[in-house]
C-alpha cells in the first residue's frame, strides 16, 4: 500500500536549495540474507565529515524498512525514525554506522528497491529505490565503494563490480569504483548465462554474460553482438574503455523502465534484450541494439561521471541518448535514424512542451523525481548536445569531451561543469546557449524572404509560447542549417550553418542568378517549429530535389499534413500534389527503401490534432481519423497499378538478417502490404501470414489485416502459436487495441483486461493494452468518454501496486484541453476521480495535479 496521500505530499524540492551532504562515504559493506518476505540487510558504512558542507543533522533515507538493530562504532545506538528515514547523533570525526533491517521483496509490487520477478530477486534503485533496501544517504552526490555478500539458495547471485569469494550458499562482489546508491544492483535466481569475451584496446580481458531464465538462451546472440559493437564503438569514437573484469546483463520480466545502467550489472526489461527472428521485429532488433548501447555508454556518461543532484539528470541522460543515436547512425542509416528521432521528438517531446507538463531540460523544482524521466530530459536533452556539437564543430566537441572525462572522472557533476569545458576549449561564451537548459517550451521560428539584385535575404524571428511558471522567454541560440536550390533542382548554396542569437535576425546570400528555393533547418538542426508558408508545388519540388534527406522527407510530410488539415477543416479531397509526389517516391528504386517507407508512413493523428490546435481549430478526433483513412485509401488507389510490382521487389528472400539493408526493404514491403490489403481484400496479407518465417513479416501481415477489420482468423492463429511467449503476447495484446476502430477501442481494451494472460502487475502487459489505447487517438478521445473512464479505472487500480508506471501512464491525458468542451469535461472528470482516490501515491498525485492545473 502507498503511505503518502494527496493531503500529505512532501514539500517541493528546488534546485536553488541544493546543499552538500554533511558526510562523505568512504566504504560500504552490505550483507543480504535473502528470503522472499523476510530478507535481512546488514550494512556497515564508513562515514567521514565533509569539510565543504554546512553544519547539519545526520539523516539517512529509509522507507518501508523494519529496523532490527543499529550501532555507531560497534556500540548500540537508538536513532529517531520517521516514515522517510532516521536521524542520529554522531561523532565529530570519522565513524562507522551499522544497521540490520528487514524487507519483503515478494510483496514489493512497486518494483523499486529489492523485489521479486517470477521467483528471481532483483533491484531497481534509480532514482530513489535504495532507501527501500537499507538506511543510506540516497542521493547521487554521495559516492562510495561497495563490497557485497549475498547469502541464499539461488544458483546465481550477482552484484556490481568484480567477483569475490564464491561458495555454497553465498557470493561476494566488490566494485572498486565509487558510485552513488542509485547504481547499486543485486540479482539472484535460477538463471543461465550466454557468455562471450571482449579484449579492450589496452589489453584487459573482459568476461561478458547475458543472464536469462531457462528457455530464453536462444534469444541472446543479437544482444551480445550489440554489446561488443558498443564496446568497440565507444573506444573508437570517444576513447572510452571498459574498466572492470566482467560485464553482466540480466533480463527481467517485471521492470518499470527499459533498462538500468548499474555499474557492471545492467538490469534489462526482457523486451529490451531478448531477440530472435521468429519472435522479434526489425524495430525490436534496432531498439535492443540502441538500448544495450545506451546502458553501456552510461559506464562513462553516468557512472564514472554521475550527476550532482537529480536536477542534472539531463547531464547523463541527454548526453547518453545523443551518444546512442550516433552509434545507431554509424551502424545503420544516419538519415533514417535522424528522421526517426525527429518523428519521436515531435510526437512525444513537442507534445510535452506544448501542454501542462512542460518543463525545462533541467527542471528548477520537483515533487517526485520519477516524474521527470521525460522526453524533455532525454530526447530534448540529446538535441541540446547535438546543437552544441554543430556550433563548436566536431574537433572542438571531442576535445571538450576528453577534457570533461579527464577533469570530472569520479565526480558528481553539473550542467555548469559540462558547459565550462566547452567554453575553455573553444573560447566561446555559452551563457545564452545555456537557456536551452533553463527555458521550457518549443521555440517557433518564423521566416520571411526577400530577393533583390542577386541578394537573397532570410529574416528569422523566434518566439517561445508561455509554459507553466515561465510566461516570458528570452531568445536562445539557434543553429539553422540552410541550403539553397535553383529552379532546375540543383544546389546553388551548399549547407551553411547560420547562428541565430537574437529575437529577430537576417542573413543574406549574394551573387544568385535567380530567387532560390530555400531548404531551411536541414538535418533538423534545432528542435524548433518552423513557420514558413510554402505552396504545395514548392513542397513537391523539395521532395523531388532536396539533397538533404531530412528536409526531403519533411517536405513530403508537410504536403500530406496540409492536405489532411484541409480535409478536416473544409472537407477537401486528398491533394493530388501529395498523391503524385508520394507515388513518385514509392516507385523510385534509386532511393533507400527505408527512406521511401518513411515518406509513405502516415502522419500521426495526434500530430494532426496538435497542428490543428496550433492553427486555432478545435480538433475533432473522429474527423481526423476519417480524413486519415480517406488519405490512406486514396494513396493505395493512386499506387494500385504499382503495388504488386513494388511488393515483389521489396520482398526479402532467404534467412532473416537484422541488418539495416534488410530492415529497410522489409519496412517498405510492410508499407506496400498495408496499401495492397486495402485493394485486394487481404489476399496477399493472408498469404504472407501463412508463409512468414520471421516476426517482422508475420506481424506486418497481421497488422495490415487488423487495420481493415478482417484479421480475426489470423489473430486467433497468432495467439495459438505464440501464447507461451510472453513478449510476443505483448505484441498481440497491443495490436488488438491499436488497430481497433475508434468506437470499439475502449471495449476491446476492457475485454482484454479479463483475458487469462492479462495482469496488472506486469508493466509490459499493462502498457501493451493501455499504452495502445492511448495511442489509438480517435479511440482514446472518443466522444463517449469511454477511453478516459476506462484508463482512469485501471490507473486507480495500478497506483496501489505500482505508482511509477501509473504516473507515466497519466501522460495520456496531457492534451485533453485542446479538444471540445464535452471531451474536456469527460477527461477532467476522469482525472478528478483519480485524484480523489484515498491513499493515492505522490507520483500520481503530482502528475494529475499538474495536468489539471495546466
Amino acid at each position: 500500500m502507498n503511505e503518502t496521500s494527496p493531503q500529505t505530499l512532501p514539500q517541493t524540492i528546488y534546485l536553488k536549495d541544493y546543499t552538500p551532504f554533511g558526510w562523505s562515504v568512504t566504504s560500504v559493506h552490505l550483507t543480504f540474507k535473502l528470503h522472499p518476505t523476510e530478507t535481512r540487510v546488514i550494512s556497515r558504512i564508513a562515514f567521514a565529515p565533509n569539510p565543504d558542507a554546512p553544519a547539519q543533522s545526520f539523516f539517512l533515507h529509509g522507507e518501508a524498512l523494519k529496523l532490527i538493530s543499529s550501532k555507531i562504532d560497534g556500540a548500540p545506538c537508538t536513532p529517531t525514525l520517521t516514515p522517510t528515514g532516521l536521524t542520529l547523533d554522531v561523532p565529530t570525526g570519522p565513524f562507522v554506522f551499522e544497521c540490520e533491517v528487514e524487507i519483503s521483496p515478494e510483496t514489493n509490487t512497486a518494483l523499486e528497491g529489492l523485489y521479486m520477478s517470477n521467483g528471481m530477486y532483483c533491484t531497481q534503485c534509480e532514482a530513489e529505490g535504495f532507501r527501500k533496501i537499507t538506511y543510506y544517504p540516497d542521493r547521487p552526490d554521495v559516492m562510495g565503494t561497495f563490497t557485497v555478500r549475498i547469502e541464499g539458495d539461488a544458483p546465481v547471485m550477482l552484484s556490481n563490480g568484480n567477483k569475490g569469494a564464491l561458495g555454497a550458499g553465498f557470493a561476494e562482489w566488490h566494485d572498486p569504483w565509487p558510485k552513488p546508491a542509485y547504481l547499486f544492483a543485486l540479482v539472484a535466481g535460477d538463471l543461465l548465462n550466454y557468455s562471450d569475451r571482449f579484449k579492450t584496446r589496452s589489453g584487459r580481458d573482459v568476461e561478458l554474460n547475458i543472464w536469462v531464465r531457462k528457455g530464453d538462451e536462444d534469444k541472446c546472440a543479437f544482444g551480445m553482438k550489440a554489446l561488443k559493437a558498443s564496446m568497440t564503438w565507444d573506444e573508437d569514437v570517444y576513447g572510452r574503455e571498459y574498466d572492470l573484469d566482467i560485464f553482466n546483463i540480466v533480463a527481467v520480466d517485471d521492470f518499470n523502465m527499459g533498462a538500468m545502467e548499474n555499474k557492471g550489472l545492467n538490469i534489462f526489461n526482457s523486451s529490451c534484450v531478448l531477440a530472435s527472428p521468429e519472435t522479434s521485429t526489425d524495430d525490436n532488433f534496432e531498439r535492443i541494439e540502441a538500448i544495450i548501447a545506451h546502458e553501456y555508454f552510461h559506464n562513462w556518461t553516468g557512472n564514472r561521471i554521475t550527476c550532482r543532484d537529480w536536477f542534472q539528470l539531463c547531464l547523463k541522460e541527454g548526453l547518453t541518448v545523443y551518444r546512442d543515436s550516433q552509434f545507431t547512425s554509424d551502424l545503420r542509416s544516419a538519415p533514417v535514424k535522424r528522421i526517426s528521432d525527429v518523428i519521436d521528438l515531435r510526437g512525444r517531446q513537442f507534445r510535452e512542451d506544448g501542454g501542462p507538463l512542460a518543463h525545462p531540460v533541467r527542471p528548477e523544482s520537483f515533487v517526485e523525481i520519477n516524474n521527470f524521466y521525460t522526453a524533455t530530459v532525454y530526447e530534448k536533452g540529446a538535441e541540446v548536445i547535438g546543437m552544441l556539437k554543430r556550433l563548436v564543430g566536431d574537433d572542438a566537441y571531442y576535445k571538450a569531451l576528453d577534457l570533461y572525462f579527464t577533469r570530472h572522472d569520479g565526480d558528481a557533476a553539473t550542467i555548469e561543469d559540462w558547459l565550462k569545458v566547452f567554453e575553455e576549449v573553444t573560447g566561446r561564451n555559452l551563457k545564452r546557449f545555456k537557456r536551452w537548459y533553463s527555458s521550457a517550451g518549443t521555440p517557433r521560428l518564423s521566416v520571411k524572404e526577400k530577393f533583390n539584385n542577386g541578394r537573397y535575404t532570410l529574416t528569422f524571428k523566434q518566439e517561445t509560447p508561455p509554459t507553466p511558471g515561465q510566461p516570458h522567454k528570452k531568445p536562445r541560440v539557434i543553429p539553422i542549417a540552410v541550403g539553397l536550390l535553383g529552379s532546375n533542382g540543383h544546389e546553388v548554396q551548399p549547407t551553411t550553418l547560420l547562428e541565430m542569437t537574437k529575437r529577430q535576425q537576417s542573413f543574406s546570400f549574394e551573387g544568385l542568378a535567380e530567387k532560390p528555393v530555400p531548404s531551411i533547418l536541414r538535418d533538423f538542426s534545432a528542435p524548433v517549429v518552423l513557420e514558413y508558408e510554402r505552396s504545395n508545388a514548392e513542397r513537391a519540388f523539395l521532395l523531388a530535389h532536396d539533397t538533404d534527406p531530412f528536409n526531403k522527407w519533411d517536405a513530403g510530410q508537410a504536403l500530406r499534413r496540409a492536405s489532411l488539415i484541409a480535409s478536416v477543416t473544409t472537407g477537401a479531397a486528398p491533394d493530388t500534389a501529395f498523391l503524385d509526389a508520394a507515388t513518385r517516391v514509392a516507385r523510385d528504386d534509386s532511393l533507400d527503401p527505408a527512406f521511401r517507407a518513411l515518406v509513405l508512413q502516415p502522419v500521426s493523428q495526434d500530430d494532426l490534432a496538435a497542428s490543428l490546435h496550433a492553427q486555432g481549430h478545435t480538433p475533432d478526433p473522429q474527423a481526423i481519423y476519417d480524413a486519415s483513412e480517406t488519405m490512406a485509401q486514396s494513396l493505395a488507389q493512386h499506387l494500385a497499378d504499382s503495388l504488386p510490382r513494388l511488393y515483389a521487389a521489396t520482398t526479402v528472400d532467404g534467412p532473416f538478417v537484422p541488418d539495416a539493408k534488410g530492415a529497410g526493404k522489409r519496412a517498405l514491403n510492410g508499407r506496400i502490404l498495408s496499401m495492397l490489403t486495402r485493394m485486394d481484400g487481404g489476399a496477399q496479407a493472408r498469404a504472407q501470414f501463412d508463409t512468414a518465417n520471421n516476426m517482422t513479416l508475420q506481424s506486418a501481415a497481421l497488422n495490415a489485416l487488423l487495420a481493415q477489420d478482417i484479421g480475426a482468423d489470423q489473430s486467433a492463429a497468432f495467439f495459438t502459436q505464440w501464447q507461451s511467449d510472453r513478449l510476443v503476447m505483448d505484441k498481440w495484446f497491443a495490436a488488438q487495441v491499436a488497430f481497433a476502430a475508434p468506437e470499439k477501442a475502449a471495449n476491446v481494451a476492457q475485454a482484454l483486461t479479463t483475458h487469462p494472460l492479462f495482469t496488472v502487475k506486469n508493466p509490459n502487459r499493462f502498457r501493451a493494452v493501455f499504452g495502445a489505447l492511448a495511442m489509438n487517438h480517435a479511440g482514446f478521445h472518443h466522444a463517449s468518454g469511454q477511453g478516459y473512464a476506462l484508463l482512469a479505472d485501471w490507473l486507480i487500480k495500478l497506483d496501489a501496486l505500482n505508482p511509477q508506471t501509473t504516473a507515466r501512464m497519466c501522460t495520456a491525458f496531457q492534451t485533453f484541453s485542446r479538444y471540445d468542451a464535452s471531451r474536456q469535461t469527460s477527461a477532467k472528470s476522469a482525472l478528478e476521480r483519480i485524484l480523489s482516490t484515498n491513499g493515492l501515491s505522490r507520483d500520481t498525485t503530482e502528475m494529475v495535479t499538474r495536468i489539471l492545473e495546466g
